[in-house]
């Protein structure tokens, strides 16, 4: 009995700091300390979702989604969750079986489903899946978190099926990638269509493996206009068929209908393009909250390329090199402001560079590595000939290295400061035949421009008339200067092995890092979990 009084009180407490709206002192009323048994039960279910607990904590603990007004609400949740499966989301992640628009029941079982399902709905189409941080340790990207309050408010007040569409990206790039994978969807056979045998099937083959081809292939819409005279003959017909459906799944294009070919069409599930757009509606539901059609840099890691994009559409482009495929070298991905343009930097060795590749050289020999200067703690230098190194290691030489500025530096003679954590950065350099290569993953982390000036001259743009003329007279005087952008813009690192190009079609890029398989991993699990 005592057990029980506690957790009453407990409740008790709950609901009484939930239905405290804030306000001012002088219209603080009094807390409320009567409750019915519907809030009691309410206040300990939303409890652990500060989202869900704020908002009916707001509105007095009054239900949302039960009795006879709450019909359009319910209904409005419904249609949105059946919509999951156009996101490249799981249905059953968000449990609304057995319910109904026109059931009007009252009690909170049935409210705190359609809460819960609504929370999980809202942050799984408006934030991803998963979360980018648990997919790889170097995925740094922080989510803009949709407001619950906010979004119920509006269910409540407004048209709440207007409400629920809002929460998805608004990007016309996760428009496209919706139609493309209602298309993918329609390549999937159904259950009753003839499996093709193994083997690779050319024009002039016949036999009845050829009708089977033709069959699974009809069965998905892809036939000739007329009617073949032999089913089983692999005519010029059959053969632009198979081109037509390579074409459409992402296949190379032969009319040869070969292992590939076949197991794309015999799959059952998900292929390998379809989970390309679906990991990349993800990525951009990461990105969910920023301002995509707004001025900003976009350096997609895969591609090799940054851009400057206005209204969604491309105004500047150059070749990256990124960082190498390795653990300790790869170019993380968030997002931060661009703020300072730098004509001839110094470039001050990242501790883990010093480590690795210089440290060992000045224990060979103090001179090495004569291009670099040597400094404390305070920037002053430091004579080689005053450092015993062989008694140093990575973790405790107390000195710095640094490249003074010239068209020699690491750096090159520009860099591009977005301020942020991982010390990440973009800027020129002295190596430019790595821009001709078709993989350009061989930095240590930051990002270097094949294109450095012209992407300098258009950031100062609002910094001057001549912005040109700007760059190069602080170029001129040969030392570090720092420019601080009049127009600061965002800057988004990301990693999109698939994107939609400039004509609307699905373009794909190499895995370099390996992240693709991590992220459809944590999607699958995601998706399990929640069935």
């Amino acid at each position: 009995m005592n057990e029980l009084a506690n957790r009453m009180r407990r409740v008790g407490r709950i609901a009484a700091c939930l239905a405290m709206v804030p306000m001012s002192a002088a219209a603080m009323p009094a807390p409320k300390l009567d409750f019915t048994g519907f809030e009691m039960q309410l206040a300990q279910m939303v409890a652990p979702d500060p989202g869900l607990s704020a908002f009916y904590g707001a509105h007095g603990l009054q239900p949302v989604f039960t009795g006879p007004d709450a019909g359009p609400r319910r209904a409005a949740l419904l249609d949105a969750i059946a919509t999951a499966p156009e996101h490249g989301l799981p249905p059953a992640r968000y449990d609304v079986s057995g319910l109904s628009p026109a059931d009007a029941s009252t009690d909170v079982a049935t409210e705190m489903r359609y809460a819960q399902a609504l929370s999980r709905w809202a942050g799984d189409v408006g934030n991803g899946l998963v979360d980018p941080a648990v997919t790889d340790s170097m995925n740094k990207r922080s989510l803009v978190p949709v407001d619950m309050t906010a979004l119920l408010d509006r269910m409540i007040s407004g048209d709440p099926a207007a409400a629920l569409s809002s929460l998805a990206p608004s990007d016309p790039a996760y428009a496209q990638l919706k139609e493309m994978l209602a298309a993918q969807a329609d390549l999937v056979a159904p259950a009753d269509a003839p499996v093709v045998s193994e083997g690779i099937y050319r024009p002039g083959m016949s036999g009845p493996e050829v009708a089977d081809l033709r069959a699974r292939l009809a069965s998905i819409g892809f036939s000739a206009a007329d009617p073949p005279a032999d089913p089983q003959l692999f005519d010029e017909a059959l053969r632009e068929t198979v081109a037509r459906y390579q074409e459409e799944a992402g296949l190379p294009v032969d009319g040869i209908a070969g292992p590939k070919t076949l197991a794309q069409l015999n799959g059952s599930s998900a292929n390998p393009r379809t989970r390309r757009v679906m990991m990349a509606m993800e990525r951009l539901r990461w990105l969910n909250g920023h301002d995509l059609n707004a001025r900003l840099i976009w350096v997609n890691i895969p591609s090799y390329s940054a851009q400057i994009r206005e209204n969604g559409q491309n105004v500047f482009e150059t070749r990256v090199v990124v960082g190498k495929s390795d653990p300790d070298w790869e170019t993380p991905e968030f997002s931060e402001v661009m703020e300072f343009v730098v004509p001839n930097p110094r470039w001050n060795v990242p501790r883990s560079i010093t480590a690795e590749s210089y440290l060992p050289k000045l224990k060979a020999n103090r001179y090495a590595v004569s291009h670099l200067e040597i400094v404390d703690r305070r920037g002053r230098p430091v004579s080689r000939d005053s450092i015993d190194f062989g008694k140093y290691s990575g973790s405790n030489f107390p000195y710095y290295l640094r490249q003074k500025p010239g068209p020699d530096n690491a750096l090159g003679l520009v860099k591009f400061m977005f301020p942020n954590q991982w010390n990440i950065y973009l800027h020129d350099t002295p190596s430019k035949g790595l821009f001709n290569n078709a993989s350009r993953a061989a930095s240590h982390g930051c990002v270097r421009v094949a294109r450095p000036f012209d992407l300098a001259y258009a950031l100062l743009r609002a910094n001057s008339d001549d912005p040109r003329g700007l760059f190069h007279r602080m170029l001129d005087t040969g030392q570090e200067k720092w420019i601080k952008l009049k127009e600061p813009l965002p800057i988004h690192l990301v990693y999109f092995t698939a994107f939609p190009g400039p004509d609307g079609q699905l373009v794909t890029y190499p895995d370099v890092y390996g992240r693709d398989a991590m992220l459809w991993t944590a999607m699958k699990k995601a998706a399990q979990a929640g069935s």
